[in-house]
């Protein structure tokens, strides 16, 4: 995955007066051949090189020459403040052609002379050569990065000129170098030269360069503004295996106040990393945050808003930052990733025990050792946690089943709802939004709360309502339970109705209802005979810790 999210090569073309031009490219083009190779070559200067040399770079944009790239990137002025896509073959151009827009009469203050001649540059293009089948949201991210790069060099440009001036220092060296090939026994690439002598393109060097390796761009254009990039195929990965992004934002958006943050690195070097000028509140979020404490308890701690922690824990896990967890607790279950190496593992464990009994160190020492341990596996992806998860299964009877259609599985309808099984869990609760609305399912049902106390006619009928959309047979089932007597487990388990078809965790049910653990456990033993007791990843943080197939 690799090759196809890392860029062929980065290119700048301009369009002025003097024509359209390659003002830099990198990777440099390879070096000149011997002049007798050129004699079997295209005289035409648009003509593409294909002289056998496909075997040597079969992906490469190499084989096009710097006038055919100005002349195919340098896009009129129509185009401009628009996605540019161009597919030629294997290899695929994007990026945003930006159209310069000078104010007349505009003087730069840091331009000595006082007439200033009018800039001959129209427009640029920061463009990116990728492979022709790359994924298409690489493609989006990589056009993002190009639209960043142009606003910052617009911005400059108003400002200072800096483009024009970066641009003329380009084409001087470029004439030097071709007025010295002359001379010479065969042409010479100006790039090299240009690298030590521009900023501009050593900044798209070291993008290229950051694009290729780590995802993450960090510049200083004109050592005044920031550009921050996160290329996500790059950051989010499990094994060998990348997490798409479509599978981030959906995870993202899913998030609950119940969650937790978790972070990769230690406080001190995320810190350290962190703009001059970042927010304040993702500084006390990071100096806040716990392992143990959910992100309603950590926007209480941090005294922020919890939707702003939300947006904050949002930022630090798309760039790598942090996962999103289950809060650590003693009833938490755990078991190794396939990605685990289980010789590790144990070798950890021993060392732990050996301590304990060679040191003889405390309980509250070792608990605390264990929990930093549990915190590394899960940093390193080495557990993927468990939860429990409640599905109403009561069999049909024969005269029921004859009588119901064999397209609708009983699975399909639980108190009119759709129900999912475990294996076809989909990314996100149902209850999630793309706003992250902290409505909870027992908000969204306000029939089902019931009057607490007494045998009321009131809550006989609402428990009878909320039993009404199951099957005939069903609801001679749940009756039959020898707990359904008690008309308080009963009214209980009618209002958790909606919450047994497999997609509410154990925990999910605790923070919704406001209810303990104990309770809940207990109720599922009550009415065993007609529930079923699965234990599976959660879907919304299971993308933090195992492959996806």
């Amino acid at each position: 995955m690799g090759e196809s999210t890392s860029p062929i090569s980065v290119i700048l073309v301009s369009s002025g007066s003097r024509g359209n031009k390659l003002l830099f490219r990198f990777p440099f083009q390879r070096g000149a051949e011997h002049p007798a190779a050129q004699a079997n070559k295209p005289r035409s200067r648009y003509a593409v090189n294909s002289s056998g040399d496909t075997s040597e770079d079969q992906d490469g944009d190499s084989r096009f020459s710097d006038v055919i790239l100005a002349t195919i990137l340098a896009t009129k002025s129509d185009m401009c403040g628009k996605k540019f896509e161009l597919k030629i073959d294997n290899v695929r151009f994007v990026g945003h052609p930006t159209l310069l827009q000078h104010a007349l009469g505009q003087v730069s203050k840091t331009d000595p002379s006082p007439k200033r001649e009018m800039p001959t540059m129209i427009l640029f293009n920061v463009v990116f050569a990728l492979r022709a089948n790359a994924d298409p949201s690489v493609i989006n991210c990589l056009h993002n990065l190009s639209r960043r790069i142009a606003i910052v060099l617009q911005h400059e440009e108003r400002r200072c000129q800096y483009l024009t001036r970066e641009a003329k220092l380009i084409l001087a060296i470029q004439d030097e170098v071709s007025a010295m090939s002359e001379t010479t026994e065969g042409p010479q690439s100006p790039f090299h030269h240009i690298l030590p002598k521009c900023k501009l393109a050593r900044d798209l060097k070291e993008t290229y360069d950051s694009l290729c390796t780590t995802g993450v761009v960090r510049l200083h254009i004109n050592n005044w503004l920031e550009v921050s990039f996160c290329l996500p195929h790059k950051i989010h990965y499990v094994a060998t295996n990348f997490i798409p992004p479509e599978a981030i934002e959906r995870s993202l958006k899913s998030i609950r106040p119940y969650h937790a943050l978790l972070l990769l690195n230690d406080e001190k070097s995320l810190l350290n990393e962190l703009p001059l000028d970042c927010s304040p509140a993702l500084v006390r979020v990071i100096k806040t945050t716990s392992a143990v404490k959910n992100l309603q308890q950590l926007a209480q701690d941090a005294d922020l808003a919890l939707l702003q922690v939300f947006q904050l824990a949002a930022h630090l896990v798309y760039w790598g930052k942090a996962i999103i967890i289950y809060p650590l607790c003693e009833n938490n279950v755990y078991m190794l990733s396939p990605n685990a190496s289980v010789c590790l593992l144990c070798a950890l464990f021993f060392l732990l025990c050996f301590i304990s009994q060679v040191y003889n160190v405390s309980f509250l020492t070792l608990q605390t050792q264990l929990i930093q341990m549990v915190i590394w596996m899960l940093q390193h992806r080495l557990l993927i946690q468990l939860h429990t998860y409640v599905c109403l299964m009561v069999p049909p009877n024969e005269e029921d089943f004859r009588a119901q259609d064999e397209d609708m599985p009983f699975t399909a309808r639980v108190g009119g709802r759709s129900l999912s099984t475990p294996n076809a869990l989909s990314f996100g609760s149902p209850t999630s939004s793309d706003d992250m609305t902290l409505t909870s399912p027992s908000m969204d049902n306000s029939s089902a709360e019931l009057i607490p106390g007494g045998d009321s006619p009131l809550n006989k009928r609402m428990t009878e309502n909320l039993l009404a959309s199951l099957l005939e047979h069903e609801r001679e089932a749940i009756l039959n339970v020898p707990a359904a007597q008690n008309p308080e487990d009963l009214r209980m388990f009618a209002r958790l109705l909606h919450y047994f078809r497999g997609r509410h965790h154990l925990e999910e049910i605790m923070y919704n209802e406001n209810m303990r653990r104990s309770q809940l456990l207990m109720l599922f033993d009550k009415f065993r005979s007609v529930l079923v007791v699965t234990s599976h990843e959660d879907p919304v943080i299971s993308v933090f810790q195992s492959v996806l197939k």
